[in-house]
């Protein structure tokens, strides 16, 4: 009996043991990670008020803690930061709300019709948007320069041209991630409002659209993060001050070899990163859903 009640007594121990291993292990991945993911936004946080405006010697606790970065960022007649914000905040919500409602049609019309071409076309989108960007750049640029010979709105140093270009580079993407997840829709539905009377475009806004709310908010946050903080695209067809966007008014401060301010940099950063986070916080109950139920259904 006691030998049996020692056995017992060290399988418990260690069991118990075990099972805080785990539990130390787990703490010691997501103390990593978190530590991984907030680093930057402290250590940018920390370069936004150390008033020095140099990374060499920056520490997390700013040396000269202040608010001058911020006071030289916003009262700036050479830097106009606050149009700058303005014209990101403007072409990022258009192009997303425009992004969200083509796509959504695309992937309706795939999802519910059946056509000719229908599987090729599909498979043209996804191969087109294997290549990046980047590899179309001078073609993007003689495109929208013979495009404002015609209409000056969607020409060069425009912000017309530049939502066209961002909504031709992310609607096949995302036409392609809105179809899955309208195909994981019961077909039922819409054989059920037809037989009632309902035309497909009645479907599509009273039936489907609601149901799709996590993919179209995946997809408008995605979209707007991706044109806030683009810099090679809205660099290449913006020169006009007044007209750029933060990402390319921000590079300004730290472009210059010999003039150099990463503190104005960061604490323009840390203002310019305030839309997302509402952004987010506003949507992020679809947001989630939709990562989740992508996963899932996809």
């Amino acid at each position: 009996m006691s030998n049996r009640g020692s056995i017992q007594y060290i399988l418990a121990n260690k069991m118990v043991r075990d099972r805080w291993l785990g539990y130390l292990g787990r703490l010691i991945i997501v103390l990593a990670a978190l530590s991984f993911a907030f680093f930057p936004i402290i250590w940018i946080a920390s370069a936004a008020f150390d008033e020095t405006g140099t990374l060499n010697t920056q520490r997390l606790i700013p040396r000269q803690a202040g608010t001058e970065n911020f006071d030289t960022l916003l009262s700036s007649d050479i830097h106009p930061f606050e149009k700058w914000i303005f014209n990101s905040i403007k072409v990022a919500s258009i192009s997303a709300l425009l992004g969200v409602t083509i796509s959504a049609l695309g992937a309706y019309a795939f999802s519910r019709f059946r056509f000719s071409g229908r599987r090729n076309l599909m498979l043209t989108i996804f191969i087109v948007q294997v290549f990046p960007n980047s590899l179309t750049i001078v073609a993007t640029f003689l495109l929208i320069q013979s495009i404002g010979k015609e209409i000056s709105w969607f020409g060069l140093n425009s912000h017309g041209g530049l939502i066209l270009v961002y909504l031709g580079g992310a609607l096949g993407i995302n036409t392609w991630l809105m179809k899955g997840f309208f195909d994981s829709i019961p077909r039922e539905l819409d054989e059920s409002a037809r037989i009632d009377g309902a035309s497909d475009t009645l479907i599509f806004v009273r039936i489907i659209l609601p149901l799709v709310r996590p993919v179209l908010a995946v997809v408008g946050i995605l979209s707007f993060i991706g044109t806030y903080g683009d810099v090679i695209i809205s660099l290449t067809l913006l020169k006009d001050k007044d007209l750029q966007t933060l990402a390319i008014g921000l590079n300004r401060f730290i472009s210059d070899q010999f003039d150099q301010n990463w503190g104005v940099f960061s604490a323009g950063a840390l203002i310019g990163a305030i839309p997302i986070v509402i952004l987010i916080l506003t949507f992020q109950r679809f947001f989630v859903s939709g990562l989740t139920e992508g996963a899932v259904k996809g």
